[in-house]
């Protein structure tokens, strides 16, 4: 049960770090990507597809 915390708490920390990383990067450039709970929880769940796929929606809604 610790292992399957753990890991659940590893994945929503580095999808934070990686979302506020890419948004301090691209934020000279323009583009925005919100850093909230529905962001975060998508690239936990599904790594770095997930947070290209918010990109993709992201230019496709604007």
């Amino acid at each position: 049960m610790k292992s399957k915390l753990g890991t659940i708490i590893k994945r929503i920390i580095f999808a934070f770090g990686m979302i506020y990383g890419i948004d301090v990067m691209l934020n000279h450039v323009g583009i925005y990507l919100p850093l909230n709970l529905l962001t975060i929880s998508i690239t936990a769940f599904l790594g770095v597809p997930g947070l290209l796929s918010l990109f993709a929606l992201l230019f496709i809604l604007t």
